[in-house]
Formats: structure tokens, C-alpha cells, sequence
């Protein structure tokens, strides 16, 4: 029986074609979790400052005294800021505040470490960011 100019991929083919997606699947799919992870870590820091400079924006406009309550941040007109961040998560972050009239303490922990976020950061009356 004599072929005639059949067309197509052979099985060879086709598997040294998986074989190289699944090579570079390997290679990148590391480097994205990576860039998540990074990507988490540095909202987490952002989201922290914006806080700290809406505390400290209210302490000048009060004559030194701090917020007591997120309330005071989202309710004034016109906001120091416009979601309250406190005891929510927020890709792969929690946050937690501190505040009273003397000053406010911030922290964005984890959801899970290694997953979601790699450090628990701090940051305290005077835009002090600390990891821990």
C-alpha cells in the first residue's frame, strides 16, 4: 500500500512539544508565586502607610490628637481615607489597629506565611514601618 502525501503530527512530535510546555511550565509557575508573594508583601506596606498618613493628617488638622476610631478617618469631609482597613483581609493580609487619642499602632499579619504574604509588618505613631 502506498501512502500518498499524508499529513500531520507524529506521536514523537507531539510528545517533545508537551515535554517543552511542561519544561517551561516548571520554570515559570515558581516565578509567578513568587511575584504574588511580592506583589502582597508591598500592598501590605502601601496599605499601612496610607493609614498612617491619614492618622497623621487628622493629629495636625486636631491639634495632636490622633483618631480613636477608623470612623474618624472614613467619616470625615472629606475623607482621610476611604475604606476601613481594620480587621479586614485583604490579599493575603489582616489588618489590625491600634488607636487612641496619644497615638495608633497598625499591623498587617499573614493570612498564611509563605503563601499569602511573607512578613507581619508594624507601623506606630510617626509612620514608624517595621517587620517583624
Amino acid at each position: 500500500m502506498k501512502r500518498i502525501n499524508q499529513k500531520g503530527f507524529t506521536l514523537v512530535e507531539i510528545m517533545i512539544v508537551v515535554a517543552i510546555i511542561a519544561l517551561l511550565a516548571a520554570i515559570a509557575i515558581p516565578n509567578l508565586l513568587r511575584a504574588r508573594l511580592s506583589s502582597n508583601d508591598s500592598l501590605a506596606q502601601s496599605t499601612l502607610r496610607t493609614i498612617a498618613t491619614a492618622s497623621e493628617s487628622y493629629g495636625t488638622a486636631n491639634s495632636g490628637l490622633y483618631p480613636t476610631t477608623m470612623t474618624s478617618l472614613t467619616g470625615a469631609t472629606p475623607a482621610y481615607v476611604n475604606k476601613n482597613y481594620c480587621g479586614v483581609s485583604l490579599s493575603g493580609y489582616t489588618y489590625a489597629c491600634t488607636q487612641t487619642s496619644g497615638g495608633y499602632s497598625f499591623t498587617a499579619t499573614p493570612i498564611t506565611v509563605g503563601n499569602t504574604g511573607t512578613t507581619t509588618y508594624t507601623i506606630v505613631t510617626g509612620s514608624v514601618l517595621t517587620p517583624q
